[in-house]
């Protein structure tokens, strides 16, 4: 029967991960070993193991946690929570894009300034508190507030 079977560094290597997180897994009860050798310890999986290992890996890539994985594997999610849980995700997601996408425009926007700036040319010679406020004027902040704000604090 062992000959249809992959031993727990096995499959770690196979997929990249260490034994010690296959070990984890199975703690938590996700996956678990089809056979684990009463004389030597060691832990055999099957293809099946191997396929819940892939979805594992691919929603931890997502950002799920391993309580949520086990859920989804276990199969005891109805429909309508693991559809609630998946949206919730796929909105997280969405709010890191949209934080990266701005954070690009903001540093397209520095960039130009940069570029844009006969000042910036001399940046080296300058005191700290000199290059502090060129950073000020460059700099992209988030909010029109918080920029005043911040330059009523410069000034105090």
């Amino acid at each position: 029967m062992k000959d249809d079977l992959m031993l727990i560094g096995e499959i770690a290597a196979f997929f990249g991960v260490s034994r010690k997180a296959m070990r984890l897994y199975e703690k938590k009860g996700i996956i678990k070993p089809v056979e684990v050798d009463a004389a030597n310890g060691y832990r055999y999986y099957s293809a099946e193991q191997v396929q819940q290992l892939n979805a594992l890996l691919e929603l931890k890539a997502l950002g799920f946690s391993l309580d949520e994985i086990k859920m989804i594997i276990d199969g005891k999610t109805e429909k309508a929570p693991l559809l609630e849980m998946l949206e919730k995700k796929r909105q997280a997601w969405q709010e890191t894009m949209n934080s990266a996408k701005y954070k690009g425009e903001c540093l397209d926007n520095i960039i130009s300034n940069v570029q844009g700036s006969q000042t910036a040319e001399k940046i080296a010679e300058m005191t700290e508190e000199e290059r502090a406020w060129l950073l000020v004027k460059m700099v992209c902040v988030e909010d029109v507030s918080v920029r005043q704000d911040l330059s009523a604090a410069l000034w105090v």
